[in-house]
């Protein structure tokens, strides 16, 4: 595995110490000189623990943050290799491999920002989906044939291959000042390792998002909650209609889970607020602390209620998280609503094209728990390493950093630019405007608490919710096995 046991607490302390007033001083430039290439890199695994200082900047960073709002216009490219522009050198048949995880309305989108890449330079983009992306990657690297680009879904697992000298660094070619114009301080920080740029945040995604049907709430006289209590006295009136309040659903091949693991971050972040949330990612509290457990007992109430979840515990498990995304728009409503990241804005248009935004589907931000920690939202992004360096795979790198390629998608929905220079005005809809702005606005935001866990915890977790969905009841149980997990994995 890429990513050992220690290595959670050192990324998590980066993460949240990153996360604290992206507008801040911007970071010096990296200037150390490229590594030497990923294929010869060697594959034994950092072992190093983590300093003092890494580990005490997850409880210090607990402190208000938020994302940098896109400038109102995109910037002009500077001097030197810009970032907003792939190379216009003729790149015909030069291909670029692609590892990642992105499937259906997801990889549509993805094709058409890379068909404009593919047209630009006669370049052809090679893409190779997988549902287990840990896996595939770690066995083509030790056979010696990694793709060239890989889209992570978190930042812990780029921080592990940049120490083991897997990835190019990107500083290397491109041009830092333009980086540094397009991204906020915090996510250049992110993306690099020993002062070197390893990586780009293409997408980020807001994970404070509960969809539903305005029609359907109108014709059932709902009103949407503000409130923890609200929304339990939402769903109970539901119940009481016959009704299904919630579509909850957890499949996704070998990450079955993680859908869970986002609910329980979204709650932990909301019910104890960002200083507890910053030890128990760190381990620093154990997974039997009274806040934590409070958590998942408010979340086994929505499990284990009859009639709440569509399906059940069989249903949630059973489910892939795209087609629990549907239940809200079909005549009539299976279901009421889903709590999913922003990215199931796509899922919803490519399903029902005709629904318009508001209107015909729309979300409201996840209740408040706790009125002290109002507002806070947890996050999600993907990551972009390269693993060869040609010239075709360095221009289609330059060109998904820039703000074109992220406004391509952007238009389409379901996308949250990291890119500064991409203007609000390029969200094709109230909604994707409305997500964006919460996300640029948040009090406090914090990486999915699964994200900047070690992976081996963040599987154990994965694989816990799992059977928690089906017994729900069980929350001592539970608990006591993750805290088993995490004192043999935060060594």
């Amino acid at each position: 595995m890429f990513i050992q046991k220690r290595t959670g607490l050192i990324i998590a302390g980066l993460l949240l110490v990153a996360l604290v007033a992206v507008a801040c001083a911007p970071a010096a430039a990296p200037t150390l000189a490229p590594t030497a290439a990923a294929t010869t890199a060697a594959t034994t695994a950092a072992t190093t623990a983590p300093t003092t200082a890494a580990t005490t900047a997850a409880t210090t960073a607990a402190t208000t943050a938020a994302t940098t709002a896109p400038t109102t216009s995109a910037t002009s490219a500077s001097a030197g290799a810009p970032t907003t522009a792939a190379t216009t050198a003729n790149l015909s048949g030069q291909h670029v491999s692609v590892l990642g995880v992105w499937g259906s309305s997801e990889l549509t989108a993805f094709q058409k920002v890379y068909g404009v890449w593919e047209k630009q330079t006669g370049g052809v983009v090679d893409w190779q989906g997988t549902r287990d992306l840990t896996a595939v990657l770690t066995t083509r690297v030790q056979g010696g044939n990694p793709p060239d680009i890989a889209i992570l879904p978190n930042p812990a697992l780029m921080q592990q291959l940049a120490s083991q000298g897997h990835l190019i660094a990107l500083d290397s070619f491109m041009n830092m000042n333009q980086v540094k114009t397009d991204y906020a301080p915090a996510w250049i920080n992110l993306g690099s390792y020993q002062n070197k740029l390893y990586a780009i945040f293409y997408r980020a995604a807001n994970k404070e998002t509960v969809w539903y049907n305005p029609q359907a709430f109108t014709a059932g006289g709902y009103t949407v909650p503000k409130t923890w209590t609200e929304w339990m006295a939402l769903a109970n009136k539901m119940v009481a209609d016959g009704k299904t309040p919630f579509s909850i659903a957890a499949e996704n091949g070998a990450a079955s889970g993680w859908p869970l693991t986002d609910w329980m971050s979204e709650i932990v972040l909301n019910n104890c607020g960002p200083t507890v949330y910053d030890q128990w990612v760190t381990h620093t509290i154990p997974w039997t602390d009274a806040c934590i457990k409070q958590s998942f007992q408010l979340f086994g109430t929505i499990l284990g209620t009859k009639g709440y979840v569509l399906g059940g515990g069989q249903g949630v498990d059973a489910t892939n998280f795209v087609n629990g995304t549907y239940p809200m728009y079909t005549n009539p409503p299976t279901a009421y609503m889903d709590y999913l990241g922003s990215f199931a804005q796509g899922f919803i248009t490519a399903q029902y094209p005709k629904l318009q935004a508001v209107t015909g589907y729309n979300f409201f931000p996840f209740p408040t728990i706790n009125s002290q920690y109002a507002g806070s939202v947890t996050i999600g992004a993907d990551v972009l390493v390269m693993m060869h360096d040609t010239p075709a795979v360095r221009s289609f790198m330059t060109y998904l950093a820039g703000a074109p390629a992220q406004e391509t998608w952007a238009k389409l929905g379901g996308f949250i630019a990291v890119n500064r220079s991409v203007p609000l005005s390029a969200y094709p809809d109230p909604i994707s405007k409305a997500v964006a702005q919460d996300l640029y606005t948040a009090k406090v935001s914090r990486f999915g608490a699964g994200d900047v866990m070690p992976a081996a915890m963040q599987q154990a977790w994965w694989k816990q919710m799992l059977l928690f969905a089906q017994n729900p009841s069980q929350v001592d149980a539970t608990l006591n096995s993750l805290e088993n997990s995490a004192k043999s994995i935060y060594k």
